[in-house]
C-alpha cells in the first residue's frame, strides 16, 4: 500500500475541514486566535480541523520580489548579481523583520528565544546555500541560471515555515495539541511528488485529537512554484483537503466576497455575496482577485468539495459558498471588478493579414518566456494587443523583443484598467446597451470592451484614471438599482 492510499483510507469517513488562512489574517494573530482557532460558535470542538497558513503579510514580497510593484526582494537580488552585497543587506533585513514579528507575540523569554532559534536555524541554513552557491557558480563549470529556481523554492518556503511552526507553537501555549507539520522538504534525503509529500505528513496525525498547522509551501520533485508561482499555497491547500477527503474547504480572508469593493461603493452598497460557482471564481482569478487559483479549485471540484470563503473578523457570517452547479434564479450581474496596473501592449504590422497565427505565437512565446500575466487580448486583420499585469519593465522587454522579431512593426504602451461585470447568469438582453450607457453617463470613453459567448462576464478597458468612478457607476446601476446582491445572498 502507497502511502497516498493509506492516507485516503484512514480517511474515508473523514469529517474534517481544511481551513487556509491569509497573509493578512495571519498577521493578526489574536484575531486569528478568537474567531477562527478558539472561535465560540465551535463549542469547545477545536478538532477536526487541518490549516495551511500562508507566511505573515509581506514576508514572501521580501523573500521573492513585491507581487505587483515588481520591487526586488532576497531572491531578485540574489538573481540579478548587479551589486554582490545587495541580497545579503536585504537577507539580513528579512532577518530582523522575522525576528520583529516573532517579539510582537511571545512575551515568555523563553519561548521568544525557542522561536528566534528555530527560524535563525532555518536562515542560516538558508544563507550558506546562497554564499556557497554564488561561489561556486564564479567557476566556469557552473550555470547560475541552473540552480535558479531551486533557490527561488527555498527562499519562498522560509514564510509559511516561520508563520506555521509559531502558530504550532502559540496554540499549545492555550492548551491546544497543535502540531506543526512541515511540508517543506526542508531535512529531507529524497524528492517525492506533492501529492506523496502530504500523504506522508498526514499518515499518523489523528485529527480528533491533534490540530495540524501546516505550511502553505509544499515541497515536490518538480517544484511547485515552477508551475504554480505565488498561487503555490492554495495548491498546497487543495491538495490537502482532496487527500485527506476533507468535507469542507475554507478560505479565511480579511474581507468577504462581495458585489464590489466595499471602499469604492460604500459598505451600504457592497452586499457579501452567499453562493456563487467556479466559473465566477475563474473570472475573478484572473483579475487577481484572488477568489481562489484555478487550479486548486480543479481537484475540490472532482472530488465535489465544497468551498466556502469567509471574513476572518466577522466569523458570525457564513461566507460565500461555491460550488460547480449553482447559477443564480434570474439572470443578473453579481459582481463589477477590476484591476488598475494593466498595460496595453499593442503590436500593428502591415504584413501580419493572413499571417496572423505566427505572430501570435511568437507575442504570446515572449509574454511567458518574461512571465507577464494576461488579463485578455483582441485583435483585427493586422494588430494584436495583449492587455498585461505586471511591471514597466518586464512590459518594456517584451516590447524591445517584439521590434526584433518584427522590425517593420509599430508598437505602443498604454497604461489603462480592466473593469469587470461578471454573474453566473448574465443572459440579460440589452445588458451590453445598459453597461455601456453608465459609463456614457458618466463621460467614461470605453477604449476597448469584450463579452464572450458564454456571458459570465464583460470587460471594458478604460483609461486608468476612470478607474473608481466607472465601479462605482457601474455597481449603482447593474446592482444596485435592480437589488440583484440581495437576489444572490445567502441567509445566514
Amino acid at each position: 500500500m502507497t502511502a497516498t492510499d493509506s492516507a485516503l483510507s484512514s480517511s474515508a469517513q473523514a469529517q474534517h475541514t481544511v481551513e487556509k488562512i491569509g497573509g493578512t489574517s495571519m498577521s493578526d494573530y489574536q484575531a486569528t486566535r478568537k474567531n477562527i482557532y478558539l472561535n465560540p460558535g465551535l463549542n469547545g470542538k477545536l478538532y477536526q480541523r487541518v490549516f495551511v497558513v500562508s507566511a505573515y503579510g509581506g514576508i514572501t514580497n521580501d523573500l521573492l520580489e513585491h507581487k505587483k510593484s515588481g520591487q526586488s526582494g532576497v531572491y531578485a537580488l540574489f538573481a540579478s548579481a548587479e551589486e554582490q552585497g545587495s541580497w545579503q543587506e536585504a537577507f539580513a533585513e528579512l532577518r530582523q523583520k522575522m525576528l520583529d514579528i516573532n517579539a510582537s507575540f511571545f512575551n515568555d523569554d523563553t519561548e521568544l528565544l525557542e522561536a528566534n532559534d528555530f527560524i535563525n536555524g532555518r536562515l542560516d541554513d538558508a544563507e550558506r546555500v546562497l554564499v556557497d552557491l554564488q561561489r561556486l557558480c564564479q567557476h566556469g563549470h557552473f550555470s547560475m541560471n541552473d540552480h535558479l529556481q531551486t533557490v527561488r523554492e527555498m527562499l519562498a518556503s522560509l514564510g509559511e515555515i516561520h508563520s506555521a511552526y509559531n502558530t504550532a507553537k502559540l496554540l499549545r501555549l492555550d492548551g491546544i495539541a497543535a502540531r506543526f507539520v512541515d511540508l517543506s522538504g526542508w531535512s529531507g534525503d529524497k524528492h517525492y511528488s506533492i501529492d506523496e509529500q502530504i500523504s506522508r505528513a498526514f499518515a499518523n496525525i489523528d485529527l480528533s485529537t491533534e490540530l495540524p498547522i501546516t505550511t502553505g509551501y509544499c515541497h515536490s520533485e518538480h517544484g511547485l512554484m515552477a508551475t504554480y508561482d505565488r498561487g503555490y499555497s492554495e495548491i498546497t491547500f487543495s491538495r490537502v483537503a482532496v487527500l485527506t477527503n476533507a468535507r469542507e474547504a475554507i478560505i479565511h480572508k480579511e474581507f468577504h466576497l462581495s458585489t464590489a469593493d466595499p471602499r469604492l461603493v460604500g459598505e451600504h452598497n457592497a452586499i457579501p455575496i452567499g453562493r456563487t460557482n467556479y466559473d465566477v471564481a475563474d473570472q475573478l482569478a484572473n483579475l487577481g482577485m484572488e477568489a481562489i487559483h484555478p487550479n486548486a479549485a480543479k481537484g475540490l471540484r472532482q472530488q465535489n468539495i465544497l468551498l466556502r470563503m469567509k471574513n476572518t473578523f466577522e466569523p458570525e457570517h457564513g461566507g460565500t459558498t461555491i460550488t460547480t452547479d449553482y447559477v443564480s434564479e434570474k439572470p443578473c450581474v453579481e459582481i463589477i471588478a477590476g484591476r488598475k496596473g494593466i498595460y496595453a501592449l499593442e503590436l500593428f504590422d502591415q504584413d501580419m493579414v493572413g499571417n496572423m497565427l505566427a505572430y501570435g505565437q511568437e507575442f504570446l512565446k515572449l509574454i511567458a518566456r518574461f512571465k507577464a500575466h494576461v488579463v485578455n487580448k483582441d485583435l483585427n486583420a493586422n494588430t494584436i494587443t495583449y492587455y498585461l499585469a505586471s511591471n514597466m519593465k518586464t512590459i518594456q522587454r517584451i516590447q524591445d523583443e517584439l521590434k526584433l522579431s518584427y522590425p517593420s512593426s509599430e508598437t505602443l504602451v498604454t497604461k489603462v484598467c480592466v473593469v469587470s461585470a461578471i454573474g453566473s447568469h448574465m443572459k440579460v438582453p440589452g445588458i451590453l446597451a445598459q453597461t455601456t450607457q453608465a459609463l456614457a453617463d458618466i463621460n467614461i470613453s470605453v477604449l476597448a470592451m469584450h463579452q464572450s459567448m458564454r456571458q459570465v462576464d464583460m470587460q471594458f478597458i478604460l483609461d486608468e484614471a476612470d478607474y473608481d468612478a466607472a465601479v462605482k457607476s457601474l455597481h449603482k446601476q447593474l446592482v444596485e438599482v435592480h437589488d440583484h446582491g440581495r437576489a444572490i445572498r445567502m441567509p445566514h
